[in-house]
């Protein structure tokens, strides 16, 4: 019912595949520590908090939280912890209640993740997902089994902020964006194609912003037949101001309303 999942988490995908290099030395019997990609990261840092109200029309139907409460250690490597939330607020509660929970850790030097943790609640329906990243072997160990992925596959999760920090600056409308991304069982395709520049007026404020489509394909969350656009400030923090799909009656919208603890000021606003 809500349109956060499939606005942000069906949305995207996965990151660019890239191989593993092995710049490390041996000494002694000690083997070298495996050297993984990494990436610049512009875009976000641990406190950032992001808090979205969910309309049908011109109903609010719920709220969406995107938060970095803290860093952590996974495998030894430090993360970002990364956390949605979608719930339903009064009146929808009472027809359709829904809390669900989305938790990724994301690696804070490569940008891909180590651990993804579902938990969905809507209405009578319940759903459990486990997974972990074992990027040294390019497998996913999760609840239902373990399974064979690409170098540096995401999580939905991971996939969104990894998407944040590309650099959309040479960018012609048309121009596309392929990713990977592990849900459940399997690895599927995702492009993202890319709109152009728009100005746009929100409930924090008129921005610069790039608009982006993810064309959705096998795989994602929640099956969507309508065209979900993505706008995100034309700035190096990528913040998302604003996203809407289509439905069979009207169109649904998830739009920010609160912020805080981003890395920079916002530089896309329009003063």
């Amino acid at each position: 019912m809500l349109v956060f999942v499939p606005l942000i988490l069906t949305l995207f995908f996965g990151g660019l595949p890239a191989g593993f290099e092995d710049n490390g030395s041996s000494s002694g019997q000690k083997s070298p520590e495996p050297a993984f990609r990494q990436l610049p990261n512009n875009a976000f840092i641990a406190g950032e908090r992001l808090v979205f109200d969910l309309t049908y029309g011109i109903i609010k139907a719920g709220e969406g939280v995107m938060s970095i409460p803290e860093l952590s250690n996974v495998n030894g490597r430090d993360t970002y912890r990364v956390q949605l939330t979608a719930r339903s607020v009064s009146p929808f509660t009472w027809v359709y209640r829904v809390e669900d929970l989305w938790e990724t850790h994301i690696d804070k030097h490569g940008l891909f993740p180590w651990r993804f943790t579902e938990r969905i609640r809507e209405g009578g329906y319940r759903r459990e997902t486990d997974i972990e990243f074992d990027h040294l072997n390019n497998r996913a160990i999760t609840n239902k089994g373990e399974y064979e992925i690409p170098d540096y596959v995401h999580d939905m999760v991971s996939a969104f902020y990894y998407v944040r920090t590309v650099d959309f600056s040479d960018f012609e409308t048309g121009d596309r964006i392929s990713l990977e991304n592990f849900h459940r069982d399997s690895t599927y395709v995702l492009d993202v194609l890319f709109h152009g520049r728009e100005i746009i007026e929100g409930k924090t404020g008129t921005y610069n912003t790039i608009m982006i489509e993810p064309l959705i394909k096998e795989g994602g969350l929640f099956k969507h037949e309508g065209a979900i656009y993505i706008w995100l400030t034309d700035d190096e923090l990528r913040v998302p101001v604003r996203m809407r799909t289509r439905v069979p009656i009207g169109s649904i919208t998830a739009e920010l309303t609160r912020y805080s603890g981003l890395r920079d000021a916002i530089r896309a606003r329009v003063q």
